[in-house]
């Protein structure tokens, strides 16, 4: 069954049970199962095997021979980061850094324009990781969003929608240095030499259609108050009702107790953790990667090579741990400013702040393990393997190699994995048709890839931008679809025109064209952008 149409079943039964039941465990336990009994031939005993095996992979890595051998880093590291960032959180709160720095934001940003607008800038500058993006802008924007009246939903659309597609168009980032690297093995396997893979991955980067749709989509809708579909109805209630969530749902990263707060908490409360928290990961990911460079050469590492060889989840501990210490400092200064903070704050903030990430660790865990089985099961060398056999005209290759990539991306949850898949084939398909449609057809993998990761509900993306943004994860996801999916017909329609004519700003001038149409089209709602007031925001 591996490699077969049967191996689309688990995702498109995650998927679909997803969007009717609402219930994101459930969702995803009935696709592990599905997947581990067709894994196992619809073996009780070995179906109860591979579930063991795929949820102990999650903490543990298996060798060839089935035996448990080292930790799975990297998953413990990411879970680690988060409930660190809840504890962060909770002492924010709790030393009124949160608050000040809401009440210093109301009287600098009137709009609630400008209040999305800060957020998506802050989401285009904090490039180095989608991970890292996610989570931490969320924590600098939901004071500013919530005294505006932005809803949650609508935060972690500007948040997702800003990380991964600044990400993937970024050299010096974690996601430019893999590419660039894939880049470099593809170019090498078809003795390709008339470019680098680094002035090949600068070449893609206006040919990545998909981020121009989605980056000018979202500030467009920050701008002209633009809202349809599901996401009409989150912002209407929170406008009306200063309700910026459906507090009946389950919301992930937001605390579920009232901390006690210090009235002598400042923006800098809020403000130093983060900075530390940013400097701490930025510097570990440079010295974990230069180590891992000067141990495979002997070398000391570019800055390039430095992102390219880091330490992801390492590097975000560490940094967590920078900004917690941080944290605690100023938790202690206003210890001896205000007789509400003590010991036992400092306890109920440690306590709460994990309770407040688990919801977000539990969907991470269950996520992982479907995206392992689905792996098993070749769902992506299935859809990888469409490709291949197609035989439309080659202009049609960047917009079948967009559309495939989303389609994988969203069924198995994972864009890097879509990219170590489809990049080569698509590299070995231009280079034995036609060599100038390489870099398009590079490029279009790069943006499918992205796309389906922005509405696929088992992306871990996704999953962190819900968190960071302490939205319910099936809000964020029905309520981004729809403008994802606006963003990848645009880009499309670019795509096809770029695949036949072969001119780069051709297509992007056609981008450019439809988002003005799409701009004009949908308007602009002045209650959406209308400014509101101190006392508004302060009601909630």
């Amino acid at each position: 069954m591996e490699g077969s149409w049967l191996s689309l079943l688990p995702p498109v039964i995650a998927i679909l049970m997803v969007v009717l039941t609402r219930r994101v465990l459930l969702s995803l336990g009935a696709g592990i199962v599905a997947a581990a009994l067709l894994l196992t031939s619809f073996s009780p005993v070995g179906t109860l095997q591979e579930l063991w095996m795929s949820f102990s992979g999650v903490f543990w890595e298996y060798g060839s021979d089935g035996e448990p051998g080292a930790l799975n880093l990297w998953n413990i590291f990411i879970m680690l980061f988060l409930l660190i960032l809840g504890v962060i959180t909770a002492f924010i709160n709790i030393s009124g850094g949160a608050r000040a720095f809401g009440e210093w934001a109301m009287k600098r940003v009137k709009t609630r324009a400008g209040a999305q607008l800060v957020t998506a800038c802050l989401g285009v500058v904090i490039f180095i990781d989608d991970y890292f993006n996610s989570l931490a802008v969320g924590q600098v924007a939901r004071p500013i969003t919530d005294r505006h009246r932005v809803s949650r939903a609508k935060l972690a659309y500007l948040i997702d929608s800003t990380a991964a597609p600044v990400c993937v168009v970024s050299p010096v980032s974690s996601w430019g240095a893999y590419i660039i690297a894939v880049i470099g093995g593809i170019l090498a396997t078809h003795s390709i030499t008339e470019y680098t893979a680094f002035s090949a991955f600068i070449q893609m980067v206006p040919m990545n259609l998909y981020v121009w749709a989605a980056l000018g989509i979202v500030f467009i809708v920050a701008l002209r108050g633009v809202d349809f579909g599901q996401m009409r109805v989150h912002e209407n209630r929170a406008i009306e009702t200063g309700e910026v969530y459906d507090k009946n749902k389950d919301i992930p990263g937001e605390l579920k107790n009232d901390l006690p707060t210090s009235s002598h908490g400042t923006v800098g409360d809020l403000i130093w953790p983060i900075i530390a928290l940013v400097v701490g990961t930025v510097a570990s990911m440079m010295y974990t990667g230069a180590q891992a460079y000067q141990d495979e050469t002997g070398q000391a590492a570019t800055l390039l090579q430095m992102f390219e060889y880091t330490d992801v989840a390492k590097s975000l501990v560490w940094g967590a741990l920078v900004g917690l210490a941080v944290a605690i400092i100023l938790f202690i200064r206003q210890v001896n400013r205000s007789n509400k903070i003590g010991g036992s704050e400092f306890v109920l903030g440690l306590t709460e702040g994990v309770k407040s990430m688990l919801p977000a660790i539990y969907i991470l865990v269950f996520a992982w393990m479907i995206v392992g089985l689905i792996d098993s099961l070749g769902t992506g060398v299935y859809l990888a393997g469409l490709v291949e056999q197609s035989n439309l005209p080659i202009g049609w290759l960047p917009v079948l190699l967009f559309l495939v990539a989303g389609i994988m991306a969203f069924s198995t949850g994972t864009s890097w994995g879509s990219f170590g898949i489809l990049l080569p084939i698509a590299g070995q398909i231009a280079a034995t048709t036609d060599v100038s449609l390489l870099l398009p057809a590079l490029a279009a993998v790069l943006a499918g890839a992205v796309f389906g990761d922005h509405c696929s509900p088992i992306s871990d993306t996704t999953i962190l931008s819900s968190t960071g943004a302490g939205s319910n994860h099936i809000d964020h996801v029905t309520t981004q679809i729809p403008y994802a999916v606006t963003g990848a017909v645009i880009a499309s329609a670019g795509y096809i025109l770029l695949g036949f004519s072969g001119n780069t700003w051709l297509a992007l001038g056609l981008v450019i064209v439809l988002l003005a149409l799409f701009a004009v089209i949908m308007g602009r709602n002045p209650e959406k952008a209308r400014v509101v007031s101190a006392e508004e925001g302060l009601e909630k």
